[in-house]
């Protein structure tokens, strides 16, 4: 069993009013609302020093080993929860697709309003988590990981961005807008530390610079 479910902070009210509030159980989502604010960098720093440093290793690895997009609620997947969470005016059918809205892409700037054009990146991959500890976990643990609007892992961004991150960690790929960088390092360095996973040495070095500059 991993050691994040000894690491858990937050109090059992604090985690189901995160919870009511992502998947809208109450007023739905905002227009502006967006992944879940990170840690400062003060505490991503801090956090980060404690992280283990480890080589990875990718054997065995397999997407379908993450179940992912599950109901979250009614006729709602996981995607198209965060694609209702991150829209703006958007409008779902009776199955719950988006069929129309409009998103800003904070990877790259860019703006749609169709969302066949998003992706929901998993902001520390699969992969990544698999090669980081996750190849211990149980399969309950690795869909929770794969479909966690609490901590902040998913967002709506443009596919094509998404597609040419693919499992990528921060030592070779950082969103272009760099008006974004410091709270995607921030928001990788407390998913990595809430789920207890290793850091390689390189990924590592470039944490600590950019957050250096946050």
């Amino acid at each position: 069993m991993p050691k994040f479910y000894a690491r858990r902070r937050l109090s059992i009210l604090a985690a189901l009013t995160g919870l009511i509030a992502s998947v809208g159980l109450f007023n739905g989502p905002t227009a502006s609302a967006a992944l879940p604010t990170p840690v400062s960098a003060a505490t991503a720093r801090s956090y980060l020093a404690t992280l283990t440093v480890a080589t990875e290793d990718r054997t065995g690895y397999s997407r379908d080993l993450f179940p992912h997009w599950i109901t979250i609620s009614g006729t709602c997947n996981t995607r198209e929860t965060v694609l209702k969470r991150d829209g703006t005016n958007v409008v779902t059918s009776s199955t719950c697709a988006a069929t129309s809205g409009s998103w800003y892409s904070p990877y790259d700037g860019a703006t749609w309003t169709a969302a066949s054009d998003l992706d929901i990146d998993h902001l520390v991959p699969l992969a990544e988590a698999w090669d980081s500890g996750a190849d211990s976990w149980t399969t309950s643990e690795r869909q929770a990981f794969a479909n966690d609007l609490t901590r902040p892992q998913l967002i709506a961004v443009t596919d094509n961005v998404n597609q040419a991150k693919g499992d990528q960690d921060p030592a070779t790929w950082m969103p272009s807008r760099t008006a974004y960088r410091c709270t995607y390092v921030r928001a990788w360095v407390q998913v990595k530390y809430y789920y207890d996973l290793s850091v390689d040495s390189a990924e590592k070095s470039a944490l600590t610079s950019y957050l250096a500059n946050c």
